[in-house]
């Protein structure tokens, strides 16, 4: 299983840890992590490393 921290693009904030599920639905993207929480955040994927299970997003 592949789990992913996603993180700010301007200042690696951690925005959710053990990550299983990113979906986007227009300018908004939906995580869910290992526990079944979900966070909404406004913005955007920038950048996905799957050897480091880190993503990156633009947003506020």
């Amino acid at each position: 299983m592949c789990l992913a921290t996603v993180q700010k693009e301007s200042d690696n904030t951690v925005i959710c840890k053990m990550v299983s599920r990113i979906d986007v639905d227009g300018d908004k993207v939906i995580l869910r992590d290992i526990m079944g929480e979900t966070k909404v955040i406004e913005g955007k994927i920038l950048m996905v490393d799957l050897a480091n299970s880190i993503v990156k997003l633009d947003c506020q």
